[in-house]
């Protein structure tokens, strides 16, 4: 079983990574959160599990390892494969699928690509009393984009970048960023791709 990897990104699209480990490359299926934000060349660790199928063997990788646990929980469900099982994850947090199980509202799971009524109805009855343990590592509350920016900005100044253009970047970063992702690492490697490899203005201009 391969229940991780360490290694460099080869290649990545908005479903999968390629990760070069000691010259192999792994192709894992990851959600779009992963695919935004890494770039290729990054170093990346996912907790991954290996899916066998008689045609086919695939990798699913995650940045946590509540995620992956989760991602197992919906392999349980009924009708839930693991395509649909990684676009739950890809649609909501693992604290959000939590809150919905315990809310018995299967109103977030219905939104999701690929999830009918019957098995968004399925997901909340079937892992009832089994997220308790996610829902408390993940009770923490993150810190608001917005409470992120100035930190954001002033990385960029330090590295030459004009304060007036950073604020700009900056702004349009934290619109399209979404709240569970943000940190001040995502949100500087966002705004540094926004800016692209121009190089930084004078910070006087």
């Amino acid at each position: 079983m391969i229940s991780s990897l360490r290694g460099r990104v080869l290649h990545l699209d908005s479903e999968s990574v390629v990760i070069d480990v000691g010259g192999v490359g792994f192709a894992v299926a990851v959600t779009a959160q992963v695919a935004r934000e890494f770039h290729i060349g990054d170093d990346i660790v996912l907790h991954t599990t290996l899916i066998v199928r008689e045609d086919a063997l695939s990798l699913y990788g995650f940045r946590e390892r509540e995620e992956l646990g989760v991602f197992s929980l919906l392999l349980s469900v009924s009708g839930v494969g693991p395509k649909s099982a990684l676009g739950v994850l890809s649609s909501l947090t693992t604290a959000q699928i939590a809150d919905a199980v315990a809310a018995e509202d299967d109103a977030p799971f219905r939104r999701v690509s690929g999830i009918g009524p019957k098995t968004a109805k399925l997901i909340v009855v079937q892992l009832a009393g089994k997220l308790t343990a996610v829902a408390a590592s993940t009770s923490r509350p993150a810190a608001a984009p917005g409470a992120l920016a100035p930190q954001v900005i002033a990385a960029l100044v330090a590295l030459g970048w004009n304060e007036r253009i950073s604020a700009e970047v900056v702004t349009t970063v934290m619109a399209e960023a979404p709240a569970d992702a943000a940190s001040v690492p995502a949100l500087l490697k966002q705004a540094l791709a926004h800016l692209g490899p121009a190089r930084p203005e004078p910070r006087g201009v």
